[in-house]
């Protein structure tokens, strides 16, 4: 069975990790530091590696080009004390599993790396197109668990903003891209889906292309932004009758969490706009 390597055995972080993957059953170690790592991938292989809480990017990236001289395929997944657009930027292209820094949601964590643990395609779902500090773009296959990574990325890309600013841009992101992976490409993982971040003095903004067809407004009765005043559960009705997961409040939520929310002619494309109170460090 795959195997979970948590680095850091004496941190709070490690041990709440490793306590979280243990309840959910997937077999897990803990290694010191860097060098017992490495002497125990060259013992036993371990799919995903969880580096220590408190590394630098830059420390993790070393690590695990350590790693992969030992074992090619192993998936990190990065925790840090701190990030910067750069950092973001070097994970992204040495394919970081995952990218995550304070404050840890443990779960999230150890739900990923349990997810990941058979994931043999990985490496090509997340393509860097072009990438600078104020702009990255990406292209990613259309799988749910990669959608689930690239959100990883896209927070520590926007931590200039206050919590709850950055919370609520998040939560937009989220649904807007499962939005274009379920509807404009049908979960297929052939299909893939366009994220562009680009940071100005004044705004976060974020651009997501899926190779759908696009929508109408008047076609979205499945969705809750389309209900009339007068008849707020509408899309709940809809759905049920289409044979549609429950669900349906993404676009609501998104055009209500962000500063604006505008899409191209044709519905595949959206803009995601995030004003600053003040210009970023």
């Amino acid at each position: 069975m795959s195997r979970v390597l948590v680095i850091g055995s004496d941190t709070q972080v490690a041990k709440s990790i490793g306590d979280a993957l243990a309840l959910a059953r997937i077999p897990s170690d803990y290694a010191s530091g860097h060098a017992d790592a490495l002497q125990r991938l060259r013992m036993r292989s371990f799919s995903v590696v969880i580096t220590c809480a408190n590394s630098s990017v830059e420390e993790d990236l070393a690590l695990l080009d350590e790693m992969r001289h030992i074992r090619p395929g192993v998936k990190c997944i990065a925790l840090a004390h701190h990030s910067t657009p750069e950092d973001v930027i070097a994970a992204l292209r040495a394919h970081v599993f995952a990218c995550f820094t304070p404050p840890f949601d443990v779960q999230a964590i150890a739900n990923l790396a349990a997810d990941t643990t058979s994931d043999n395609r990985w490496q090509q779902d997340i393509h860097v197109l072009s990438a600078r500090p104020g702009w990255v773009s990406v292209r990613v296959s259309c799988r749910l668990i990669t959608a689930e990574r690239l959100l990883t990325f896209a927070k520590e890309f926007t931590n200039l903003l206050p919590d709850t600013a950055q919370l609520d841009l998040m939560q937009a992101l989220r649904e807007i891209l499962l939005n274009a992976m379920e509807h404009g490409a049908a979960f297929n993982p052939e299909q893939v889906v366009e994220v562009t971040a680009i940071s100005t003095a004044r705004t976060l903004v974020f651009h997501v292309r899926d190779p759908g067809a696009g929508f109408r407004q008047e076609s979205l009765t499945h969705a809750a932004i389309a209900n009339p005043p007068q008849d707020p559960t509408a899309h709940i009705r809809k759905r049920e009758e289409d044979g549609m997961r429950p669900g349906g409040y993404g676009l609501l939520l998104a055009n209500g969490t962000v500063d604006e929310l505008i899409y191209s002619e044709i519905g595949n494309e959206v803009l995601l706009i995030k004003y600053l109170d003040t210009p970023p460090r």
